[in-house]
Parts: C-alpha cells; structure tokens; sequence
C-alpha cells in the first residue's frame, strides 16, 4: 500500500509542476540556475518582479497541496495515531519526494525534454550535475528530517480518532504526561 501511495504521491507533485508551468518554461524560470535567469532577463524573456511573484504564487499552494496530502495519507488513510508512526511516514514521503524531484524531476525530464528549453539560452547549462543533484539532496535529506517533524505534529495534532493528541507515552517521553489536554484526561 506504501509503494501506491509514494506512486501517488509523487505523481501529485508531477502534476503540480506542470500544472504550475503550464505550456511555456518561462514559467519556471525561478527554477533555473542563475546564469540562466541572468541570460533570460537580459534578453527580455521574463522580469525579476515577474518570476519572483510567480514564483510565490506557485511555491504556497504547491506546499500546502503536498502537505495536505501528507496529513490526508498519514492521519487518514494509513490512520497513523502516534507522533513516531507518522513522523517516519512523513520522512519516507519527504525523502522519497526529494529524491524523486532531483532524479526524475531535474534529471530526466528537464534533461530530456525540449519543453524546457529557454529561447535564447540554449547554449547555457540548465541541468544540475549529479554533484550538483547529489549536494542538493543531501542538504534537503536533512532538512526534511526536521520538516517530518512537523508533518508529524501536526498530524497527531488533528488526530481526532482517538480523542487524544498525543499517547501517555509518548507524553511521559517528552514530559508532559501532566498535561490533561495533551493525554486527553478530563
């Protein structure tokens, strides 16, 4: 079930990308190096007002999208109660995620499609090296260790199944089993 929904998941981000560049690369010109950027401004393909304002239009939905997909697959579909359930869930999705965006994402398809070639800048590399890809992913494996964190917080903190928000031990681990709220005590 866990190898469908890292299918799905991954095939969600796919389609937020395209949906978020629709049919003309300009749109993700915030994605490019910035030898690529600086040649595309400089010829006139786009603005830096302009990217960096499509840049925030498509950076928060595609964040929040993903993120309520996480909640929904980890809290809902897998039906996770536990903060460590969901937080090594949350990491094999985030990782798996990264991993996907640096391989397939900026390797395969940005390497092999034509789609992505920007007019004017042919001549100037636009595809990560694997180094580059492999010091990228390796940075963002880390950071989504805390970001699992996170995840997983939140969703034992929407958990409304059991009636509580987090177990009497994982209460009494972080030191709060006084805590009514928390245990869900009356």
């Amino acid at each position: 079930m866990i190898v469908l929904q890292l299918v799905l998941f991954c095939a969600l981000f796919t389609a937020l990308v395209k949906l978020g560049v629709r049919n003309d690369a300009r749109n993700g010109l915030c994605f490019y190096p910035k030898p690529v950027q600086e040649r595309a401004f400089e010829i006139g393909l786009c603005d830096r007002a302009t990217v960096a304002k499509k840049r925030k239009r498509f950076m928060i939905p595609f964040f929040l999208v993903l993120l309520l997909a996480l909640l929904l697959i980890i809290g809902f579909w897998n039906g996770v109660h536990s903060f460590w359930g969901a937080y090594w869930q949350a990491l094999l999705f985030l990782e798996v995620m990264n991993w996907y965006d640096g391989i397939v994402i900026d390797k395969i398809w940005v390497g092999y499609s034509k789609f992505w070639l920007l007019p004017g800048c042919e001549d100037l590399p636009y595809v990560q090296t694997w180094r580059e890809v492999f010091k990228k992913r390796g940075i963002l494996t880390l950071i989504w260790v805390v970001g699992a964190a996170a995840v997983a917080g939140l969703v034992v903190l929407i958990d409304a199944t059991t009636g509580k928000f987090i177990s009497p031990f994982e209460a009494v681990w972080m030191e709060l089993s006084g805590s009514a709220l928390l245990v869900g005590r009356k």
